[in-house]
């Protein structure tokens, strides 16, 4: 079985348990996304053809990672006129990891909500590792400056 989705702009024929890389989605690593412009479905069954998209179903998939591409360079020079421009670019991507292909308005299976996440969420381990310290006491004017410095202010 597999499907057609588009996603920032393009599509991209997937399967279950496929990697795809696509422009940048919000989350983390380990969020659950879904994708719900289906363009075409394809499984024993026969083939769906959106118009535009396929009724009721969709694709369920689980962000890897966050990341970057590659650097592209636009160098741009006019010739005899001593000028010359140089840009450079890295587009944002994301990794994800498509679990399975929902059809006919299903929701994600039980084996799919089970997925183990790799990362931990950042708020569970942020409260676990830092101690909460006292709030600390402003200090009065004399302790900020030695006395040194105000005896040799006044001579």
């Amino acid at each position: 079985m597999f499907a057609v989705i588009k996603t920032g702009g393009k599509q991209y024929r997937v399967a279950a348990k496929d990697t795809i890389t696509v422009m940048s989605l919000e989350g983390g690593p380990g969020d659950a996304v879904t994708f719900g412009e289906v363009l075409m479905l394809s499984s024993e069954a026969g083939t769906q053809v959106g118009a535009p998209f396929v009724a009721g179903a969709s694709v369920a998939g689980q962000i890897v990672e966050q990341t970057r591409g590659e650097k592209v360079i636009a160098f741009k020079k006019r010739r005899r006129k001593n000028s010359k421009r140089k840009r450079g670019h890295r587009q944002d991507l994301t990794l994800v990891e498509i679990v399975e292909i929902l059809a006919d308005g299903a929701g994600r299976s039980a084996a799919a909500e089970a997925v183990p996440t790799e990362a931990a969420p950042v708020e569970a381990v942020a409260a676990e590792t830092v101690p909460e310290a006292a709030p600390a006491e402003p200090l009065a004017p004399a302790e900020l400056v030695p006395a040194e410095a105000t005896e040799h202010a006044e001579a």
